[in-house]
């Protein structure tokens, strides 16, 4: 299962375009709730959680997906189920994706230390240790980052060529007009 964490202020188009485009490349893709089954995004679209975070069985978890958008990314940051996950995830080599200000979550808990990434440009200071790119996206071993809400699509198809391969990443791609096609 790839969880998506959310919390409360999350960033919608962080959180439900890599759930659609992972749930077309054939992943069992589930919202988490850190604060029960409904969370209400940043721009207040009411979203229900497939599973709440004390549900999650450690053991069927293959990936993690943090969306940004504030105050989600704080409150996914605060919430102590938090750091169960991603040690986790870290520990067992886990993909761990992060999109706008969520990589700061990782950068806290020194997991882009030595590592490439990228973020929205006013939590760069919080990524402890990191190398930071101006792009929008940036693969580092298991660990994704990306800029914005504007770098949803590119974060997404970059999680699914890493858990899948770059062919079912482009078919997505192709099936949904994005890009140059």
């Amino acid at each position: 299962m790839i969880c998506i964490l959310l919390a409360d202020g999350f960033e919608e188009a962080e959180a439900l375009i890599p759930c659609d485009l992972l749930r077309r490349a054939g992943f069992e893709v589930s919202l988490c709730g850190l604060s029960g089954k409904h969370v209400k995004g940043s721009h207040g679209v009411c979203v229900e959680a497939d599973i709440d975070v004390k549900d999650i069985v450690l053991e069927t978890v293959e990936a993690v997906i943090l969306p940004g958008g504030m105050p989600g990314a704080s409150n996914i940051d605060a919430c102590p189920h938090t750091d169960e996950i991603l040690n986790y995830a870290y520990r067992n080599g886990l993909v761990m994706g992060a999109i706008c200000a969520a990589p700061f979550i990782l950068g806290k808990r020194g997991f882009l230390r030595g590592r490439t990434a990228t973020c929205f440009p006013s939590f760069e200071r919080y990524l402890e240790g990191a190398e930071l790119r101006s792009v929008n996206v940036v693969c580092n071993g298991n660990i994704i980052t990306a800029r914005a809400a504007g770098a949803a699509f590119d974060f997404a198809l970059k999680i699914i060529e890493k858990l899948k391969d770059h062919n079912t990443a482009d078919d997505i791609r192709r099936g949904i007009f994005y890009g140059e096609y």
